[in-house]
Formats: structure tokens, sequence, C-alpha cells
């Protein structure tokens, strides 16, 4: 028995709750870790795992020698990176989820700069706005705007995004410009709908200006659970929308979405990192996680929206 081997295949097993799902994040077949997890226990003299014909429980045994594993591996991989060499370049497979307009417009233009000082980091790099469980897809982290709504996860906030409410000149010359947001409550105005399992309020964040809120509900000829559809929808003309800045700058730009109520605040979306409490925060977490937080504190003055005067 490889006992690294087992200690790894025991812990996905109690992280995902599956001999199979673990044999699937291990890229294994289900036997060798069924194989492995037995062979452990035989080793130990002890019962580490309840079975039954649906669900793997750990045992109170299992449980406390869980905690001391997840440590020792955790150990390992700072002992092996601690080396000159590994610590100047962290590497290893990191599974990452990030929202589809953030991957597309902000993250995947700089990788160049990350993998020239990470080249042995092998980045998988999902790109969506569904609700990812960590543990059972085996991801490492995940990026996401709004307020988290797992409170198990651990977090770290990355940065508050500015948001504008925006409509395409075409719309605007069909509906009219709203000269207050009220005004998007009547009959000729229409918002595209953006929904999402992961975001308790909605994208539709209150406008203020001095003492006066303005909560606009709105009517929506389309809902969408995608930020690009979303934005493509907007500046299709199917309605007004509530952007962050950097996803409004290069349609702003190139006069395909006018941005409305300048003189209204809206409150900023949060951005965190998410990542399973279980999870040892590895060195090559670390730096994508760092690398984040100066990614967008960089970006965050640089994509603010253009001034471009709405069509007269």
């Amino acid at each position: 028995m490889d006992r690294l081997d087992a200690m790894q295949a025991f812990v996905r097993v109690v992280e995902t709750g599956s001999f199979t799902k673990a044999a699937e994040t291990l890229q294994a077949s289900k036997t060798r870790v069924t194989q492995l997890v037995q062979q452990l226990e035989t080793h130990l003299r002890v019962k580490l795992l309840h079975r039954t014909t649906r669900r793997v429980n750990v045992t109170a045994d299992g449980a406390a020698y869980y905690e001391r594993v997840v440590r020792l591996l955790g150990d390992l991989d700072d002992a092996e990176t601690s080396l000159s060499a590994a610590s100047a370049s962290p590497r290893g497979r990191l599974r990452v989820d990030v929202p589809a307009p953030l991957a597309s417009l902000v993250l995947v233009p700089a990788l160049p700069d990350f993998h020239a000082r990470y080249p042995e980091i092998q980045l998988d790099l999902g790109a969506s706005d569904r609700k990812v469980d960590l543990v059972d897809e085996n991801v490492d982290c995940v990026v996401r705007g709004g307020e988290l709504t797992d409170p198990s996860l651990r977090a770290r906030h990355v940065a508050d995004l500015p948001l504008g409410v925006y409509a395409a000149p075409a719309y605007l010359a069909r509906a009219g410009t709203p000269a207050h947001p009220q005004a998007l409550e009547d009959g000729l105005h229409r918002i595209v709908s953006y929904r999402s399992s992961r975001i308790r309020s909605t994208l539709m964040s209150p406008l203020r200006r001095g003492g006066e809120e303005v909560r606009v509900q709105g009517r929506h000829a389309l809902s969408v659970d995608d930020g690009n559809a979303y934005l493509a929808a907007g500046v299709a003309g199917l309605g007004v929308l509530w952007l962050p800045h950097y996803m409004a700058h290069a349609p702003l730009a190139r006069g395909e979405l006018v941005r409305l109520f300048e003189d209204w605040r809206l409150d900023a979306m949060p951005l965190y990192v998410a990542f399973p409490p279980s999870r040892h925060v590895s060195r090559k977490l670390r730096v994508f996680i760092d690398w984040i937080v100066t990614l967008m504190a960089q970006h965050a003055p640089a994509i603010q929206p253009p001034q471009v005067p709405a069509p007269t």
C-alpha cells in the first residue's frame, strides 16, 4: 500500500461523500479507491467510514484522522514548495471557476503575466455564473460577485465593483431616455432581468441621490442567468441593464451603450475569492489569490466608464 495515495483517497471520499465521486476527481477507478481505503483501515486497525447504499459517512475515529491527514498533506505540500526552486515557482494543477464576463474581459487577457510568473502552475479555468459545489467538483476556489450564499466557505474580499445603469442607443430611441429612475416603471420601458442562485439580492441595486432612494422593479421581456448573455441582451436593445463598469467599458467606447443616471449613486458589488473550509491553502492557491487581488486593484481605476454623452 502506498500510504500517501491511501490518505489522499480517504480525504477525497470524506469530502465528496462517495467512492465514485472521489474516484472521478482523482482520475482513478472506484475499485482502486475502495482498495486504498480498505488497506488504510487494515493498516490502522480502525474503521474510518460507514458505508451505506446511498452515502458514505465518516466515523468518529475517521473524522479525527481526517483532520490530521488534511494538515499532514498540507504540510507535505508546503515542505515540497519550500525548497528553493519550488518556492520560486509553485507548481501543480489549480482548478478555478470565475464569472464568464470577468474571465473574458479581465482574467484571461492578464493570464500571460500570471503564467510568466508561475510557469509550473496548470490552471483549469471554468468560466460560468452557475453555483459550483467546490467539494464535489474538486474545485480549489471560485471568484464570485455579490454576497456569498454559503456561510461555510472561507472567503477573501477582493474588490468592490462599481455599478451603473446602461441602455443601448437603439433602445433609448424607441422607449425614450428616462430622466429619473422612476420612469423605468412606466409601460414603455423594459429591463433585462438577471437571475442567479448565488446572489441573495438582485443585480438591480437601488439608486440614491441626496436623500432620495429609488428601487426599480421594472418589467422585463427577457431573463438570463449568464453575464455575457445579459450584456449581449442590453447591447441588442432588449432593455436597461445594471452593470459593473468593467463590463460596460468597451461597449461604451464603441457607442453600443449609454450610461444613465450619472448623478445617482449605486452600491458597489463585492467580489470574493471563496474556497472550502477544509481545503488546505497551498502555495499555488495563495499566489493565485494574491494575483487576483493585485489584478483587480490595477484594473479598477482603468475600467471606470469613459464619459460618453447621451444622444440628444
